[in-house]
C-alpha cells in the first residue's frame, strides 16, 4: 500500500520521504531549482490558476468551496489519473507544497484524493 505524506518544501528532505513530488503550480519563493530535492514537479495536478487566485483572496472563508471545486478538477483530470498510475508503484510519496498554511492548502485535498483512489 502506498503511503502519501505532505510536507512544506522548506523542510529538510528525509530518507523516509520516498518519491518527492512538488505539487505547486508556481515555483516556491526563495528556492533555487538546483537546491530542491524532488523527483518530479506535477503542475498539471495543482488547482487551476483561476481557482488558486480565488482561494487566495480569503483562504479560511473559501476553504470548503475551494476543496469541492479542486476535487472536481481532480476527478476530471487525465493528468491526475496518470499520476495515480505512476505513484501506485512507490511505497512512500511525499507531496511538497510551499504554503505557510498547514490547514488551508491544496496538498491536503490532493493527499486525500490520491489515497482514496489508491485504496
Amino acid at each position: 500500500m502506498t503511503q502519501i505524506r505532505i510536507k512544506r518544501v522548506y523542510e529538510e528532505p528525509n530518507a523516509t520521504d520516498g518519491y518527492r513530488v512538488l505539487v505547486d503550480r508556481l515555483w516556491p519563493r526563495g528556492i533555487k531549482k538546483e537546491h530542491l530535492k524532488y523527483d518530479v514537479w506535477e503542475k498539471d495536478i495543482t488547482p487551476s490558476p483561476e481557482l488558486r487566485k480565488w482561494f487566495h483572496e480569503d483562504q479560511a472563508e473559501h476553504w470548503e468551496g475551494f476543496a469541492a471545486m479542486y476535487r472536481k478538477e481532480l476527478e476530471n483530470s487525465e493528468a491526475a489519473l496518470r499520476f495515480i498510475d505512476t505513484i501506485k508503484h512507490h511505497h512512500t510519496i511525499t507531496l511538497l507544497y510551499a504554503s505557510k498554511a498547514p490547514i488551508y492548502n491544496h496538498a491536503r485535498i490532493l493527499q486525500r484524493f490520491l489515497q482514496e483512489h489508491l485504496d
